[in-house]
C-alpha cells in the first residue's frame, strides 16, 4: 500500500518545528528516521495531515555533558552511537546496545528519540533507558519539561507526549569507573524484535542498582528486590532465585514465557559476573 496524502514539512530550526506542530492541532506527526512511522504510513495505520521531519535539526543532534548526566539529542541515530561518533557515548552500554539494533540499514536512519516515542515494548532503547533511570526531555511551543522514563512510557505504543509536543533529548547518568552492566535479548534470528530481554546496571558510585525486563506486553518492568540482592551480594544469584523473581513479577505469563525471561536475566547477569560464559 501507499500512504494517504499528507503535507510534508522539514523545518530549519526546532522553534519552527514546534510552531508547525502546534499549528497542526493534533493532526501532525513528528518523524525522526522514519523506520517505524514510514511503514505505518504505508499501511495506513496512521493518517496524519502533516508529517514534520526533525531528523536534520542541529538542536536535536548534539551530545553534551550536563554535570553528572549526558544529554543526548533525540535525532542522534543508532549508527552514530554504534560507531562512536560522539566521544561521550563510546565504550559503554549505549554503544553496545546500539550495535545490536535490527540491521545496519535501520541503524543508519533510525533515531534514539524516534524509537522511544514509538514505544514498542520490544525496542532496545525503551529497555535500556528504563535500566539507566533516564529522564526524557519534552519540548513544545510553550517550553520544556522532563519526565522519568518510568512515567514517559505508559504502555505499548503509548507515551506521555501530548499534542504539540516532541521528544527533544534523553538524559542518562554518567556511569562511574566501577559501574558494571549487562544486556541480553532473545530473537528468533538476528535483527528481529526480541521475545524476551533484560538489562542490568550497577554503579556503586551513584547507588544505582537496576535489573529490568523488556519485551513485555507494555512498559519494561523492574526487579528491585533482585537488584538489591545482587548489589548487596556482588555475586551471581542462583537460578531458583531468578525463577522466583520472574514468577513474582510476571504472574500472568505462562511457563514457557517465564522460562525464556529467566534465561534472559541469567545471561544478562552472566555478562557482569561470569563474562567468559556470556556468549
Amino acid at each position: 500500500m501507499k500512504a494517504a496524502s499528507f503535507d510534508y514539512q522539514r523545518p530549519a530550526t526546532l522553534k519552527d518545528a514546534l510552531r508547525a506542530l502546534a499549528d497542526g492541532g493534533g493532526g501532525a506527526k513528528v518523524m525522526g528516521g522514519g523506520q517505524s512511522l514510514g511503514p505505518m504510513l504505508n499501511l495506513r495505520l496512521t493518517r496524519p495531515k502533516q508529517v514534520i521531519d526533525v531528523s536534520a535539526l542541529a538542536e536535536l543532534r548534539q551530545v553534551t555533558a550536563e554535570g553528572d548526566q549526558l544529554r543526548i539529542g533525540s535525532a542522534v541515530t543508532h549508527a552514530e552511537i554504534e560507531d562512536g561518533v560522539h566521544a561521550l557515548l563510546r565504550d559503554g552500554l549505549l554503544q553496545s546496545v546500539a550495535g545490536g539494533i535490527a540491521y545496519r540499514a535501520i541503524r543508519n536512519r533510525g533515531t534514539l528519540g524516534g524509537s522511544l516515542a514509538h514505544a514498542d515494548p520490544a525496542a532496545d532503547w525503551v529497555l535500556t533507558m528504563a535500566a539507566l533511570g533516564a529522564q526524557i526531555e519534552i519540548a513544545s511551543a510553550t517550553g520544556m519539561r522532563r519526565v522519568p522514563m518510568e512515567r514517559f512510557m505508559q504502555g505499548a505504543y503509548t507515551t506521555d507526549l501530548a499534542d504539540g509536543e516532541l521528544l527533544a533529548a534523553v538524559l542518562v547518568p554518567r556511569l562511574g569507573l566501577a559501574a558494571r552492566w549487562g544486556y541480553f535479548k532473545f530473537c528468533r534470528k538476528t535483527g528481529e524484535f526480541a521475545e524476551a530481554s533484560c538489562a542490568a546496571v550497577f554503579d556503586p558510585s551513584r547507588k544505582l542498582a537496576r535489573i529490568v525486563l523488556g519485551a513485555l506486553d507494555g512498559a519494561p518492568q523492574a526487579l528491585p528486590a533482585l537488584a538489591a540482592q545482587v548489589a548487596r551480594d556482588a555475586a551471581m544469584p542462583s537460578r531458583d532465585t531468578l525463577r522466583s523473581a520472574v514468577a513474582a513479577a510476571l504472574p500472568a505469563k505462562d511457563a514457557v514465557d517465564r522460562k525464556l525471561m529467566v534465561a534472559a536475566v541469567e545471561r544478562c547477569l552472566h555478562q557482569i559476573f561470569v563474562p567468559e560464559l556470556s556468549t
